[in-house]
């Protein structure tokens, strides 16, 4: 094969230097992010999980590094404080299809001008662990929503009732108090629990082995009392 262009898209590894001197036009990368910022394996997650305002998509050209290659074109889309992960890779997805198309047809005529990133502006987007998804309640109700919302698919934010894992998927800012980790008094239905500052409204959860679920029906079938602390003793294990 003599490929004029090779397109690479969520590939998780670093291609050798000798498959990037293949095609003549080189070898172009749509990357999930507005680069330098959130170069590696997870940018999507990242940038919710961080409290971005905004993110967007990068076509470049790759190199030897990880996503360090010159830039081609740049699509910006700003975020709503409260789009997870889901959404925002369906956006990002065809955002980075239209982009590609662009990019491709820049290239074969000569308008693009690969531009160098600046590496003193760059942050990494580590791959994800399991161990990013627990809560720990001593932190801002903001902070653990952003952790919720950017861990959606995997591993899922999590805490724990009676050592038992509990998943949350969804989740919106409050403005209770209370000792942090603490379930506080809410309507029939709703299940608040107190940060470090404000709440969090827990829409969405899934008990281990049993099926996700919105919070009233969660509640039905497994009633959680006012004042129940929910969670582990992070700070004793840090």
């Amino acid at each position: 094969m003599k490929p004029d262009v090779i397109v690479v898209v969520a590939f998780g590894q670093i291609l050798p230097k000798a498959l990037l001197d293949i095609p003549p036009m080189g070898c172009i990368n749509v990357h999930a992010s507005l680069l330098p910022r959130y170069r590696g394996a997870a940018p999507l997650n990242w940038c919710l999980i961080d409290g971005e305002k905004e993110t967007g998509v990068t076509t470049m050209l790759m190199d030897v590094g990880l996503d360090t290659g010159p830039m081609l074109l740049k699509r910006v889309a700003p975020l709503d404080e409260n789009e997870d992960i889901v959404s925002l890779h369906d956006r990002m997805s065809i955002m980075g299809a239209e982009l590609l198309g662009e990019t491709l047809d820049g290239v074969v005529d000569g308008s693009i001008k690969p531009e160098q990133q600046d590496d003193s502006l760059t942050c990494y987007a580590s791959m994800l662990k399991k161990e990013h998804g627990l809560i720990n309640w001593q932190h801002p109700a903001v902070e653990i929503h952003n952790q919720i919302r950017g861990l959606a698919v995997w591993p899922c934010a999590y805490t724990y009732l009676d050592g038992q894992v509990i998943k949350i998927y969804r989740s919106r800012v409050g403005q209770g108090n209370g000792p942090a980790g603490t379930v506080l008094p809410s309507p029939k239905g709703m299940l608040e629990v107190a940060c470090q500052s404000g709440s969090l409204f827990l829409d969405e959860m899934q008990l281990s082995g049993k099926k996700r679920l919105d919070s009233a029906s969660f509640l039905s079938g497994c009633p959680i009392a006012d004042g129940t602390l929910l969670g582990v003793n992070i700070m004793e294990n840090e």
